[in-house]
């Protein structure tokens, strides 16, 4: 057995002279929301971020995110909130959360060159009695394995010396419904006493504390959570590919079978998977699966599929446009939404850059519009911004709906769009059903059912 785990010692207690409550390290999506979590709480609060743009845009009230407003960001200032680039704070911290970014390395694999420099940070500044949590989506045994062994060059002891635990963050970025105080939180430590101390700091300000038997469970619940929407993203995904050569409406397949009151949970196909936790995080848990000698078909399988659906996009609409006497190589394209989820700004593997990719190499003239993001470049090359929403669908030959903002109301697709590629099924919802009924705003019922043989879904 190792010393944290064979060692009954006690954690001793920190000083609180100047004690910090909480230092969260990384004010991205997952930090700054914590923090703002835990200041509402009242606890004293300090965030850490190695870029000097984010912590001087905090301390001028500026919010860099979608879930909080320069409003939150000014009140949480009010409340002694601080953002800072000097680690020497952490020396004073009763409590530090890593929050910073794991994404896939150029070969594919995890990249935790941000957990491992955010950990020697730590290190050189950790006091006893701290206690010390990774929030950061990562692998099976990183907490213990990785985490670690660089925390303990500090010469401090985990589980003895100082509290280590492990719990996955579960922000949604944009939901209106869930936050940080009604998710519940998964809370696994590297020893009983370091899963109690972590409990007691989350059910400051978070309603429901999940304990599970230690790290590499709570690290492998968020990989499950997230490689369950993943492979089911992936099934649906496959389906529209084969239900639109067979004459199948997968749409309206989808909404009988939801009907089902149990064994059944609607997924819906689209362009592509985006965000930081879909495209990425099952490879997590696919890299750890290899490290053993197995192969991850599930995964593997799920990835191949989601990775190619915008070339199936980019071929909707080439027959799309070849179905009205055009080529996609002389033809005006625009895109509607360029943000990977709907009514945010963040762009994290947004699948429309490579759609868009794919529709350029092909010869199309490009446009996009969309209401979070003033410019945008693909390969380096700047995509043109249409503002004026009733012209672009007016101008463009083709319109291709990537992302479902609310501003991209049926009726008005409907009725500007001469044609238009719908790949995430707003046609399909209750308020396009009733916006193809006559209306006096549109000039003639002939125009009308052309709009409407010209509107797909993907």
């Amino acid at each position: 057995m190792d010393a944290a785990t064979s060692n009954p010692a006690i954690v001793p207690e920190q000083n609180t002279g100047s004690a910090i409550d909480l230092v969260v390290l990384g004010l991205g999506y997952v930090g700054l929301p914590l923090a703002a979590g835990a200041v509402s709480a009242g606890l004293k609060v300090t965030g850490f971020d190695v870029s000097a743009r984010v912590v001087d845009g905090l301390g001028r009230a500026v919010s860099h995110i979608d879930d909080l407003s320069s409003d939150d960001i000014a009140a949480m200032l009010d409340q002694g909130f601080s953002a800072t680039s000097d680690p020497s704070c952490l020396a004073r911290a009763r409590t530090i959360v890593i929050c910073v970014p794991t994404p896939l390395s150029t070969e594919g694999g995890p990249d935790l060159s941000a957990v491992t420099s955010a950990a020697k940070t730590i290190a050189a500044h950790l006091s006893p009695g701290t206690l010390v949590v990774l929030e950061s989506t990562t692998y099976p045994g990183t907490t213990d394995e990785v985490l670690r062994p660089l925390l303990e060059e500090s010469g401090l002891v985990a589980g003895a010396d100082f509290h280590l635990a492990f719990s996955p963050e579960r922000i949604d970025p944009g939901n209106p419904t869930f936050g940080v105080a009604n998710t519940p939180k998964v809370v696994g430590g590297l020893t009983p006493e370091c899963g109690d101390a972590a409990a007691r700091f989350y059910e400051n300000f978070v309603e429901t504390v999940v304990r599970t038997s230690g790290t590499r469970e709570a690290e492998m619940a968020k990989l499950l959570e997230n490689t369950y929407r993943h492979v089911n993203i992936a099934l649906v995904n496959e389906m529209a590919v084969f239900c639109q050569e067979l004459g199948v409406d997968l749409w309206d397949s989808i909404a009988a079978a939801a009907t089902k009151p149990f064994g059944f949970q609607a997924f819906y196909p689209g362009p592509g998977v985006g965000g930081h936790c879909i495209p990425i995080d099952p490879n997590y848990l696919s890299y750890k699966v290899k490290t053993l000698g197995y192969p991850f078909r599930f995964v593997e399988l799920a990835q191949e599929i989601n990775g190619r659906m915008p070339a199936y996009v980019m071929q909707r609409a080439q027959e799309l446009l070849n179905d009205s006497g055009l080529a996609l190589s002389r033809s005006k394209v625009l895109l509607l939404g360029v943000t990977y989820k709907a009514d945010i700004a963040d762009q994290r593997e947004s699948p429309a850059r490579p759609v868009a990719r794919k529709l350029a190499a092909k010869g199309a003239t490009l446009t996009y519009h969309d209401p979070y993001v003033e410019s945008w470049r693909v390969d380096g090359v700047d995509v043109l911004r249409s503002t004026d929403l009733e012209q672009a669908l007016a101008e463009a030959d083709l319109t291709i709906l990537l992302t479902d903002h609310s501003d991209y109301r049926p009726k008005l697709l409907s009725e500007y769009a001469r044609l238009l590629l719908d790949t995430r099924g707003v046609l399909r919802r209750k308020e396009a059903q009733e916006s193809v009924v006559a209306s006096p705003e549109v000039p003639s019922q002939g125009r009308r059912k052309v709009q409407r043989e010209g509107l797909r879904v993907l």
